[in-house]
């Protein structure tokens, strides 16, 4: 029964079209139809077409999208890669600044050892110049030495004379009697050795320095030899 009722309603929903159609050819007019129908397929064709272009910059914007993204990938690790260099150039220049202040601190060393050198050479040059003045008198006196004293005087390294006296013991006459005899750095008159030893020498040394007759402390030397020979003889 259902059934019956559905097919009956599709009957006449078919028999209601038919009488739509009719009415509306009979309206309208074949040729406006045609036109109509005409135009529908132009608009279909613009829209397919219209359609078809958009799809084209469709596909086209997203290979631009595609191109800027990779685009912008490259400028990010170029980017990237610029900030690396730029530690990397900020680490070179730390480490420049700190040559460049290592440098510095190694040139005012050395400016400094210079001065200090300069002033060294100053007060050698100045020590040395007084010992010279100091040695020269002795050195007048050698010939007067050597002929009244049988005195031979030497100079040997370090600034130092050397007095070696002869005919003091009458049973060797070539025997050797000798001291040594420097300026210290106070610019006073130092025996450094004595062979044969004097106890006597040591005396002579401070009476010297305080009279600075040096041709008396020469005499007093060869006397203390002269009696240290007759004593051992006896």
């Amino acid at each position: 029964m259902a059934n019956t009722k559905t097919e009956d309603e599709i009957i006449l929903f078919e028999r209601e079209m038919k009488e739509f159609w009719t009415k509306f050819k009979s309206v309208y007019g074949s040729e406006q139809i045609s036109q109509t129908l005409a135009l529908r397929d132009s608009c279909k064709e613009s829209i397919k077409a219209l359609s078809e272009t958009w799809s084209k910059k469709l596909k086209e914007g997203d290979l631009k999208i595609c191109k800027i993204q990779e685009y912008s990938n490259e400028i990010l690790q170029q980017s990237q890669r610029i900030s690396e260099n730029q530690e990397h150039f900020t680490e070179i220049e730390s480490n420049l600044n700190h040559e460049e202040e290592e440098k510095k601190d190694l040139t005012d060393s050395i400016q400094e050892l210079k001065e200090e050198l300069m002033k060294k050479k100053e007060i050698i040059s100045a020590k040395n110049k007084a010992s010279k003045e100091r040695v020269e008198p002795l050195c007048k006196f050698k010939v007067l030495f050597e002929e009244r004293l049988g005195l031979e005087i030497r100079r040997i390294p370090n600034e130092q004379l050397q007095f070696i006296f002869r005919h003091i013991d009458h049973k060797d006459p070539d025997k050797p009697y000798v001291f040594t005899l420097s300026i210290n750095e106070q610019g006073d008159y130092e025996v450094t050795s004595c062979t044969p030893p004097l106890d006597c020498i040591a005396e002579f040394q401070v009476k010297v320095r305080e009279t600075n007759n040096f041709s008396a402390f020469v005499a007093n030397s060869r006397k203390a030899f002269t009696a240290l020979s007759y004593k051992q003889s006896a």
